[in-house]
């Protein structure tokens, strides 16, 4: 371990340490890795962990669903916390969260905040001003004196994008590797995924409903689409998700397959009404995970292909071994599955394009012959 910018003397003696991040499912979904490895190279620290609300605001009406934001099951069976900070998402549970975190006087306090980098900057000094401190760097002006002060008081800048790395898990084990001296080889930075028994339990419960067998046991294949994504220009629209499921019951090679369609829970019955107008019935199931966020990684555990626009599913396709057709943008192009022998990637044509410009042609061709589902 060599020129690593938290010396060893300083995590000799640390007790544990505050990792804020605006942690997304696809962000931890990589991170996790470089939290274990951390985990097993400095076990006398006790890690913590502040996620951070970007959409923190005073409008009560939406409290309630940024409360319940799903990684936070995740996060409720990681090993690799002690504690979790997630009361961020209004100003008032914010500056709760903001006293309790600062009576812990933690000796390291690091950011790994890519959007509002001065503010993060700002935060992880707040939280302790004798920490040693550590955020992502912000370019700014030179006359810019505020952000001179804000960044200059941090005692270690990272660069958001270091140089060599290509895809996201990439710039992540970069970024320990500059703090820690943590080497996270490329094998080791695959996701994993530990579903607790009682997820698998509720996914083949699911799978009962449908009259669909587990996949041990059944010879048809089952076909995991996913349209959503919480931004638009990531999204497709359910109308052409459900005909890509129409087009793909009209080949020989898919036409006794089973389909299960994604939604969110809040577009449940929005969803449920197109596939009725849309006469999509027989093997075709409408599923979301409701009530937990293992739903999701359990019932794709079953599946024999994923489908997936630009988000986490595609990701969690990886973790669970299953493989995957992603449909991405040319914006961020780190972002591709990492398992590129069992993923395949459909671009959009132009950089500026959004995910719903790519034709259903486009994915049916990438589509692999399920006489040889393993690529």
């Amino acid at each position: 371990m060599t020129d690593q910018l938290i010396s060893q003397d300083t995590l000799r003696k640390a007790d544990k340490i505050l990792f804020v991040a605006h942690l997304a499912l696809g962000d931890f979904t990589y991170m996790e890795s470089c939290f274990r490895a951390f985990q097993q190279t400095y076990p006398h620290i006790q890690i913590d962990l502040w996620v951070d609300e970007l959409r923190r605001t005073w409008d009560f009406r939406q409290w309630a669903a940024l409360r319940k934001y799903s990684l936070f099951d995740w996060l409720d069976v990681s090993p690799c916390f002690h504690k979790v900070y997630k009361e961020t998402y209004s100003p008032f549970v914010f500056a709760r969260s903001l006293r309790e975190a600062k009576q812990q006087n933690y000796p390291i306090v690091v950011s790994f905040g890519l959007s509002r980098r001065t503010f993060y900057a700002r935060l992880v000094r707040k939280l302790n001003p004798d920490a040693v401190t550590a955020a992502i760097a912000k370019r700014y002006k030179s006359y810019d004196i505020v952000k001179r002060h804000v960044f200059e008081n941090i005692d270690v800048r990272l660069v958001d994008h270091p140089e060599g790395a290509t895809h996201v898990s990439d710039i992540y084990a970069s970024w320990f590797q500059r703090l820690f001296g943590l080497r996270i080889g490329a094998e080791e930075r695959f996701p994993q995924m530990d579903i607790p028994d009682r997820w698998r339990t509720d996914a083949l419960h699911h799978l009962q409903q449908w009259g669909i067998v587990d996949k041990a046991r059944r010879r048809n294949r089952v076909i995991f689409v996913n349209a959503f994504s919480k931004q638009d220009e990531r999204s497709w629209p359910v109308e052409k998700a459900l005909s890509l499921v129409e087009a793909m019951r009209q080949m020989n090679q898919w036409r006794d397959n089973d389909f299960i369609v994604n939604t969110v829970p809040e577009k449940w019955d929005e969803t449920e009404a197109i596939m009725a107008r849309q006469k999509i019935l027989s093997n075709v199931f409408l599923f979301s995970a409701r009530d937990n966020f293992f739903q999701l990684p359990a019932v794709l555990e079953q599946c024999d292909l994923i489908i997936s626009v630009e988000t986490a599913v595609m990701h969690l396709a990886n973790a669970v071994h299953v493989p995957v057709v992603a449909l991405m943008r040319q914006l961020t192009p780190e972002w591709v599955p990492i398992d590129r022998q069992n993923s395949r990637v459909v671009m959009t044509e132009q950089r500026d394009h959004w995910v719903q410009q790519i034709d259903l042609e486009q994915v049916i061709a990438a589509l692999p012959d399920p006489a040889q589902m393993t690529w």
